[in-house]
């Protein structure tokens, strides 16, 4: 199964320096409002040489104060303080909690103790600003405001003032001035990562452009950031440039701070760029170090079914893919492709009940998607089980909102044959099927009034069905007119065969009717696609 490229990308495996995990992503993620991202890496580095945990405790007990977890939040806090009591932030988190217990006097004196480890800090006022805010907007208005004030005071340029300012706007959806204070961030911190992806976010639907410039930027100035390389990746990825999307991916997986979940976009992306190889090596790779990575398994083989010199190698791939989806079906899940790949490789190897079995089970899967039932019926055509082709694709045409001409004509070829293969076994089922034939040869003759197939399928589905003195004359009507479209089409020479038995038909028909002119005018245009054939020949001039 062949699929065409998308775009063309270069190899996006570069090589990044090693990079210490420290607290210091997850704080990354946390002021992007990146929650559940900030709290895995959080938890993932708190151990890791170089992790300040007073600082990861905070921000851990901020993220439970979100998911409204206050006795966890407490215990970061706490954590925290132990951990570094001169680190003023997680005495902030314990006057936050209070605030949220309707305590602004304990409260007070927490944040009192805040300031008194750090009387410099501008982020510090900013952070206990952000407590009153989220306690209550109204009711603490005076002191929000004081905070602001007092950071201002302490360092007008420090873009936490600009970044809080920012998210009041956007909470106001006011996203044009919300826009302008995550700027002005930048502008005097070209380091404050939060503000480059909060700005992006903002244009991400409006105005993606303007979301990839402001990324980029933040990757001039931290080329090493997990945070941008990912958002950039995604801001490439929801405009459908995919290879830049890929090629941004290629470098965050090589990140140490990368998330597992999007390892799988990446081999994802590749597939879809028909970067083959590249994506067969590194769902490999994948494999190597985690060897039960269902997702890895179904890239590594999708790639693999599109690389010629993999062939051989195809058929145990597809029976340990299956095998790993039928152990677990509900957890490993298949997609379309990997239905179709898989039975595509079963029937390669002539192993076609597999292959049935695999696509019976896709339809039951997936009762909507149509394209299941012409696979199963190709698969009963290559078994020569004719009824069991038209059967398979009668499903295909009930669940397509708009058969076209092509559907019905291919649908009534199948219940000719079907008919064809059954008329001595069982005369009655074989009615049926030419029954279907012939109304599915109507359908496709409305649909498409100027093709002649559909006359030629009702002319065969008569000589079918009519007595042995009959057969000579009874599809007269339909292969004159047939013939008549045929000539017409635009590439006759297309469907020799076709014509071929019509002008045989035609000329049998007027020889029996004793003119011989008529007769030999058929046999004459028969051998004009049949040349060579001399005893068709000496047959004609015998007349």
């Amino acid at each position: 199964m062949k699929l065409r490229n998308i775009l063309t990308i270069g190899f996006a495996g570069v090589a990044l320096s090693i990079m210490a995990q420290t607290h210091k992503e997850g704080v990354e993620y946390f002021k992007a409002d990146q929650f559940d991202n900030a709290k895995t890496l959080l938890e993932r580095n708190m151990d890791k040489p170089g992790t300040d945990k007073a600082v990861s405790h905070y921000y851990l007990g901020r993220i439970a104060m979100l998911e409204e977890k206050y006795d966890e939040a407490a215990k970061h806090f706490e954590l925290g303080a132990q951990a570094n009591p001169d680190y003023g932030y997680n005495y902030v988190g314990l006057g936050a909690l209070q605030l949220k217990q309707g305590d602004a006097q304990l409260a007070a004196k927490d944040f009192k103790q805040a300031e008194s480890c750090d009387k410099k800090d501008a982020e510090l006022q900013i952070d206990i600003a952000r407590a009153y805010y989220d306690a209550n907007p109204e009711l603490y208005a005076k002191e929000i405001a004081k905070r602001i004030q007092n950071a201002t005071k302490k360092d007008k340029e420090n873009p936490s003032i600009y970044i809080f300012e920012g998210d009041r706007y956007a909470d106001q959806k006011d996203w044009g001035h919300a826009g302008t204070q995550y700027e002005m961030a930048v502008g005097y911190d070209p380091n404050a990562t939060g503000a480059y992806v909060k700005y992006a976010n903002l244009f991400r639907m409006v105005n993606p452009q303007y979301s990839i410039d402001m990324l980029k930027k933040l990757l001039e100035v931290n080329p090493q950031s997990a945070l941008g390389q990912r958002e950039l990746a995604n801001a490439y990825y929801n405009t459908e440039n995919y290879a830049e999307a890929a090629k941004q991916y290629g470098n965050y997986v090589n990140n140490p701070n990368h998330f597992k979940e999007d390892e799988d976009r990446y081999a994802l992306l590749l597939f879809s760029d028909g970067k083959y190889q590249q994506g067969y090596d590194y769902a490999t790779k994948l494999l190597q170090s985690n060897p039960g990575n269902f997702t890895a398994q179904r890239f590594q083989f999708m790639n693999a079914a599109q690389i010629p010199a993999m062939a051989d190698q195809m058929l145990p791939l597809a029976e340990s893919l299956y095998a790993a989806h039928k152990a677990n079906p509900a957890k490993n899940k298949f997609a379309p492709i990997d239905y179709n790949l898989i039975a595509d490789e079963l029937q390669r190897n002539k192993r076609p009940d597999e292959a049935i079995t695999v696509i019976e089970e896709a339809i039951q899967t997936m009762p909507d998607n149509a394209n299941f039932n012409k696979v199963l019926a190709s698969i009963y055509v290559d078994l020569n089980n004719l009824p069991g082709a038209a059967d398979a694709y009668a499903g295909y045409i009930a669940k397509t909102k708009k058969p076209d001409y092509n559907d019905y004509i291919q649908q009534a070829l199948y219940d000719y044959f079907a008919g064809a293969q059954t008329i001595k076994d069982d005369p009655a089922k074989s009615n049926e099927y030419f029954a279907k034939a012939t109304e599915n040869a109507n359908k496709a003759s409305e649909a498409a009034p100027n093709q002649y197939k559909p006359k030629k399928v009702l002319g065969d589905v008569a000589i079918a069905q009519a007595p042995k003195e009959e057969i000579a004359k009874v599809a007269f009507p339909m292969y004159s007119e047939a013939i008549v479209l045929l000539e017409g089409s635009k590439d006759p020479s297309r469907y020799t065969s076709d014509a071929k038995a019509i002008y045989n038909y035609l000329g049998n028909y007027w020889l029996d009717q004793k003119d011989t002119a008529k007769a030999k005018e058929y046999f004459n245009k028969y051998l004009t696609l049949d040349p060579n054939n001399e005893q068709y020949r000496k047959f004609v001039e015998s007349l």
